[in-house]
């Protein structure tokens, strides 16, 4: 039994990468119902993310593989469903631009603070801006034609998580620079 309690966030890390060709495929199925239906997707592996850190901290069920793969299954999450919502034209492209390339700067700032054997906490702030982007798509992913206020309201949080996202992605790059000898060429 300890075994699978060690193992159980792993197993929600993998889960969530499992969804998102169910994701994908939602959005090429006809009628609300798919909407619904890439919704419930995409809150229960967000769920996943949030479950998956708390087992790990109340287990002290750490291990190399779910550092590894945690992150990259939260960026692939969030990059298929704004990349899917812009393709549909159900979401704006400058935020969605936003929060993807400040996505794979930290990525590359972190996989280099990581070789060097540093790391830089997750802010309060950061923390904040995720749940207001995964509010923002989901609103989005809910949104038809007849219900304009969803675009509306997800639309101005993706903007707002967008800024949120240059904040922190900033802060987190300032932080992360102190680490970083020579600097050009």
């Amino acid at each position: 039994m300890a075994l699978l309690k060690k193992d159980i966030p792993n197993i929600l890390t993998v889960t969530r990468i499992i969804l998102i060709p169910i994701l994908i495929a939602t959005f090429y199925m006809s009628g609300k119902l798919s909407n619904y239906i890439a919704v419930a997707i995409f809150i229960f592996a967000s769920i996943t993310d949030y479950v998956d850190g708390l087992l790990a901290r109340r287990f002290d069920a750490y291990s190399n593989f779910g550092r590894m793969l945690d992150p990259i299954a939260d960026k692939m999450l969030v990059a298929t469903a704004l990349m899917l919502l812009v393709h549909f034209d159900r979401a704006p492209i400058l935020p969605a631009l936003a929060i993807l390339c400040r996505e794979i700067l930290i990525s590359g700032l972190r996989e280099y603070l990581a070789e060097i054997k540093v790391t830089v906490p997750v802010g309060q702030l950061a923390k904040f801006k995720t749940g207001i982007q995964m509010f923002a798509i989901t609103l989005l992913l809910l949104y038809d034609r007849e219900f304009k206020v969803l675009y509306y309201t997800g639309a101005g949080a993706l903007w707002i998580a967008a800024l949120l996202t240059l904040v922190t992605g900033y802060a987190y790059f300032k932080e992360g620079m102190k680490h970083i000898d020579n600097i050009g060429p």
